[in-house]
């Protein structure tokens, strides 16, 4: 919905234990220093001419099925930048981001006059012959974010033997702006304060054609869908809106095998931001699927390598533990419990004071059968909070 209502709104294995906490804080602080010292991604920053114009893309080069990002309304590559390293630090592919025509660095196509040439169909086609004078004509992974969604759908529809899988972030779903809605943001948006010409420009003009063009279009059923959303993604707008955007989404994987749904809780509607750690999480499972059953355990063998590198940074920028249970959690959700447990573990360790990361380890001990460990955990999360029942409760019941 972003710029939408109001032209201003943006929105495993691990290495042989140290025997110390300190020891093992110096152990996965080494692993963060290695890591940051070795990562020198290859990356290509060009122009690309798709016709007498010039296209900005981004291109971290790497080995297997690239992976495409797809910016929200407004946005350019740059959008992408925070969460781009470590996925590739990860997967070892080559990731994909770009400027849509008129934003960022990348060119209008001074032969179109029309308003109405600037639609989502030329931007489809722009980006298509982009990749292909790059090289990037065959597989593809697309990741996208609010309005890019409909790019995303757009081009599985168009290409539905390139497109590998689809990651897609909080996006505006097809359905979501009906007659009535759109006759709402006429009222309250004004074209015309928008410089013309520009992307903004253009997104804008296009608006109601696009919405009305992409009911009629759907993802294939064939490729498979994660589709991530937070509770509520557009805190202080109407209820009417954000009512009916979270109802759409939670409906998205009803009678649709190829579609899963995640919720991202605690996150506003730019999850990649609010909460890295799920999306970047996401898109390795994505790409993962790609794999052969060997490629698979050693890419998981990185990606819980990647969550500590990332635990790490929690604590170095004084987050709460609260953000890394978060991600303990997601892991949960996503049923990779290998994963959480390496999480929840080291919270105990960044935050020995706070009872509550004790509480949570306990509980993903006992997810993993290990009821002795568990039990200890409650047991010191009982010692600094002589007050919390659930502690108490659950070593009552596995006491008897």
């Amino acid at each position: 919905m972003e710029r939408f209502l109001l032209h201003k709104i943006d929105h495993k294995k691990t290495l042989n234990e140290p025997k110390t906490t300190d020891q093992m804080k110096f152990f996965y602080l080494s692993i963060v220093l290695l890591f940051s010292l070795s990562i020198h991604s290859q990356t290509q920053d060009t122009l690309v001419d798709v016709g007498g114009y010039n296209m900005h893309f981004r291109i971290m080069k790497g080995e297997g099925t690239p992976i495409l990002f797809e910016a929200g309304a407004g946005n350019d590559a740059s959008v992408w930048h925070g969460i781009l390293e470590k996925i590739h630090n990860v997967t070892g592919t080559t990731l994909i981001t770009y400027d849509r025509s008129g934003f960022g660095t990348s060119e209008l196509n001074p032969k179109l006059k029309n308003d109405a040439d600037f639609g989502i169909e030329n931007g489809i086609k722009e980006l298509e012959i982009g990749l292909s004078k790059l090289g990037y004509d065959n597989e593809i992974i697309l990741v996208s974010h609010s309005y890019g969604g409909l790019y995303n759908l757009l081009y599985a529809h168009k290409y539905p033997k390139k497109v590998k899988s689809v990651v897609l972030i909080d996006v505006t779903l097809n359905n979501f702006w009906n007659e009535e809605l759109l006759t709402m943001r006429d009222n309250m948006f004004d074209t015309s304060t928008i410089v013309k010409p520009s992307g903004d420009y253009y997104m804008n003009a296009n608006f109601n054609e696009i919405m009305r063009y992409m009911r009629n279009i759907e993802f294939p059923n064939n490729i498979p869908i994660i589709n991530v959303f937070p509770e509520n993604s557009f805190a202080g707008f109407p209820e009417v809106l954000s009512n009916r955007w979270r109802k759409l989404h939670k409906e998205f994987n009803h009678n649709k095998d190829n579609v899963e749904n995640i919720i991202a809780y605690g996150s506003a509607h730019a999850v990649f931001q609010d909460n890295p750690g799920l999306i970047i999480n996401t898109i390795i499972k994505a790409y993962s699927a790609t794999l052969n059953e060997n490629q698979q355990r050693e890419l998981l063998q990185k990606a819980l390598d990647n969550a500590i590198e990332m635990s790490i940074e929690t604590k170095v920028n004084n987050r709460s533990e609260h953000d890394l249970n978060e991600l303990g959690y997601s892991f949960l959700r996503n049923e990779e419990l290998e994963k959480a447990m390496e999480v929840f573990k080291l919270n105990t360790l960044l935050f020995p004071d706070s009872f509550n990361v004790y509480d949570s380890y306990g509980e993903v001990l006992l997810m993993a059968d290990k009821k002795a460990e568990a039990m200890k955990m409650y047991e010191k999360s009982l010692e600094l909070n002589p007050e919390n029942e659930n502690a108490k409760n659950v070593l009552l019941e596995l006491k008897q």
